[in-house]
């Protein structure tokens, strides 16, 4: 049960860095006009809403709840965070070749930049330690939460390099070819996500 706690802390100081990140990553990529930073910063709604949804699971099981109860929150959180992992994934596409179509170039942001660096040393932190406790406890839906964070610092680093090739060559397209690349880490999470709702093991 401790564990189980512990999950709640991770889960907690999770939801409140994903609210300072969404708000932060969108505003600047507007700003900007970063289709990496706006999709960094709706990645981040979209982690946020399944960190609801697995603090909601955890507190159901420090509660004491049936395994029953537990197990299909956990569905539920795998759910949540496939469909909605996919739903980025197609927004980033319809996005990027609509900016390459209208030419669109994205200007560097010093707030973006250094909070792709703070959200890549972050997000790894607390993938390892969501993978470590989901273990422990037996969560494929914390494990899979897990996977949602180093999506998430993928994305930051994409973000780093697109900045920098901006900056440095003046590239406008860059922006929304990374963009492309960031739908392979998003779908493959959500995939799995899903797979993992179904009960298909091994995917």
């Amino acid at each position: 049960m401790q564990m189980v706690k512990k999950g709640i802390y991770i889960e907690v100081a999770s939801i409140i860095w994903m609210i300072i990140e969404a708000g932060v990553a969108i505003s600047a990529g507007l700003i900007a006009h970063s289709l990496s930073l706006v999709a960094f910063g709706a990645d981040s709604i979209i982690e946020l809403i399944a960190g609801v949804v697995l603090l909601w699971r955890l507190i159901i099981e420090v509660r004491g709840a049936s395994l029953e109860r537990v197990k299909s929150a956990e569905k539920t959180a795998s759910w949540v965070v496939g469909v909605a992992l996919i739903l980025l994934a197609v927004y980033i596409v319809v996005a990027a070749i609509y900016k390459l179509w209208t030419h669109q170039s994205a200007e560097s942001s010093s707030v973006g930049i250094e909070l792709a660096v703070v959200s890549t040393v972050l997000m790894l932190y607390l993938s390892r330690a969501k993978k470590r406790i989901g273990g422990e406890i037996g969560s494929n839906a914390l494990k899979a939460d897990g996977s949602c964070s180093i999506v998430c610092a993928y994305m930051a680093i994409i973000i780093l390099a697109g900045s920098a090739l901006t900056a440095l060559f003046g590239w406008w397209w860059i922006d929304s070819i990374i963009s492309f690349g960031l739908t392979y880490f998003v779908v493959k999470e959500g995939i799995e996500a899903i797979q993992e709702a179904r009960g298909v093991e091994d995917t």
